[in-house]
């Protein structure tokens, strides 16, 4: 049973994640929303002061906002968290949970609002977050729960870059990759109700900031065949298996996922289905996807990209005319908080500019059917092109990052290592991203090796780079795999 009371002796607040609540709490891990509210609004009416709803519902406003992007809802609903917290502090402090559900309130709101471009409110949100977990698990050490948030933090403050270390020591925050691991490898193992959002955040921070083992890899694909009825299970494998370049694999589970006016309205899996199509060369069919996306998405983020996208749909089947009113747009839409969005607003700067050359086609060619795993199109692309081939300095790298990830991806990582190391000479005195990204490879080819030290070296030089578009998640991934060496 887990139904867990917390009474003050002169407080009404009090604590009951009864069944119902544990219900509500699963449906918002569906993407049920509606549901979820539904089972919230009639524990409300019967029992009024159970603290265990304020929680539950600010999950499930935090899940609204990520997907909807809704900037009206926003900043209706952000007027609520002190409300909520001040609600959660009147908690017995005896109770273990008090301060974990106010720390959970918190990084709720944290994530919300880095979404929302509110960074410096987001980080202290999160600062105080940390706070709570840690003096929760100093006063309550057995007290499992705690550490589900708790090793999430630790693994991405290990994973801040090194030149940024010294404002977490300030602000006495502490990261441990491994130990993080750990925590969360325990909430998922002995917590029957927090389980399976331990298990899913412990796979992502391995699929986007160290990586994933075969196992996670079967574990991942496995997840939502066991709950078919759980929109967020396929969204979350069918977008890593898209990150770690499986798109075969995550078209596959896009396609079973949940539909229907059960589920929030989730747009951004018709820009994922857009993708795919556009790695496997389906021009037209991803442009009408694209079309789709824009049409139904209410939000910012990813708007320039798709814009981009659909350009290139255009482009590269010799349609300039078509294409030239599609990369126009993408300074005037969405925002460029994503590195996608970022690289788009770049690339339509170069092309007004006159910078972009037709040579540039085969390349993007290649990279999208590599970055799907179609890897034996993607080396068809290539196929009788040279460095030579190409006449910009930029083009010349990007054909020897994308001929060493094609090779490195198909196992042959011995005849990457040139490539990677030719892009990374090409790029030294610019801000292109390829010379780091051959880094960061370089350093996974040579860990794999078990040879430390040059692994060291190469994802300190991946680091090393000042400015270019990917610079954050480079730096991440390339600090978290020198943490676990």
């Amino acid at each position: 049973m887990l139904s867990l009371l917390a009474k003050a002796e002169n407080s009404a607040a009090r604590l009951d994640f009864n069944p119902r609540v544990q219900l509500a709490y699963f449906e918002v891990q569906k993407l049920r929303l509606d549901k979820a509210r539904t089972l919230i609004a009639q524990e409300r009416l019967e029992n009024p002061d159970n603290g265990a709803l304020i929680y539950v519902e600010n999950y499930a406003d935090m899940y609204y906002l990520l997907i909807s992007e809704d900037r009206a809802a926003y900043n209706k609903l952000s007027k609520k968290e002190d409300e909520r917290l001040a609600v959660l502090a009147a908690l017995p402090e005896n109770s273990p949970y008090q301060r974990l559900l106010r720390a959970e309130v918190r990084l709720h709101w944290a994530f919300a609002k880095l979404k929302f471009g509110n960074e410096i409110s987001g980080c202290w949100d999160i600062i105080k977050a940390y706070k709570l977990l840690e003096e929760n698990q100093k006063k309550f050490p057995t007290f499992v729960p705690t550490l589900k948030s708790l090793g999430l933090l630790h693994v991405l403050i290990g994973s801040v870059p090194e030149q940024y270390t010294w404002v977490t020591r300030t602000l006495g925050l502490s990261g441990d990759i491994a130990g993080g691991l750990r925590e969360l490898q325990k909430v998922e193992k002995t917590e029957t109700l927090f389980s399976q959002e331990a298990q899913l955040i412990y796979l992502l921070l391995h699929a986007y900031t160290l990586q994933l083992s075969d196992a996670q890899f079967r574990e991942l694909k496995s997840m939502p065949a066991r709950q078919p009825d759980n929109l967020l299970l396929h969204f979350f494998a069918g977008s890593v298996l898209m990150k770690e370049g499986r798109s075969e694999e995550a078209s596959g589970i896009l396609n079973k996922a949940p539909r229907g006016a059960a589920y929030i309205p989730f747009p951004f899996l018709d820009y994922m289905r857009a993708e795919i199509l556009l790695q496997k060369g389906q021009y037209d069919t991803a442009y009408g996807f694209y079309q789709k996306f824009q049409r139904d998405f209410k939000g910012f983020n990813f708007l320039k990209d798709s814009y981009f996208k659909q350009f290139l749909c255009r482009w590269l089947t010799g349609r300039d005319a078509e294409a030239k009113p599609l990369i126009a747009r993408v300074p005037n839409v969405g925002k460029t908080i994503t590195e996608s969005d970022g690289y788009a607003e770049k690339f339509a700067e170069s092309y007004r500019n006159g910078q972009v050359k037709k040579e540039q086609k085969v390349l993007f060619e290649a990279r999208f059917a590599s970055d799907g795993g179609y890897l034996r199109e993607a080396l068809g692309q290539l196929d009788g092109y040279t460095e030579e081939s190409f006449s910009e300095a930029a083009n010349k790298a990007e054909f020897n990052y994308r001929s060493g990830r094609i090779l490195q991806k198909m196992g042959k990582s011995s005849e990457a290592i040139a490539y990677f190391d030719r892009a990374i000479r090409l790029t030294q005195s610019s801000g292109l991203y390829f010379g780091p990204s051959s880094a960061l490879q370089m350093g996974y080819i040579y860990k794999d090796l078990q040879n430390k030290p040059q692994a060291i070296v190469y994802f300190k030089k991946a680091m090393s780079y000042k400015k270019h578009e990917y610079k954050n998640s480079i730096d991440n991934k390339a600090r978290a795999a020198l943490s676990s060496m």
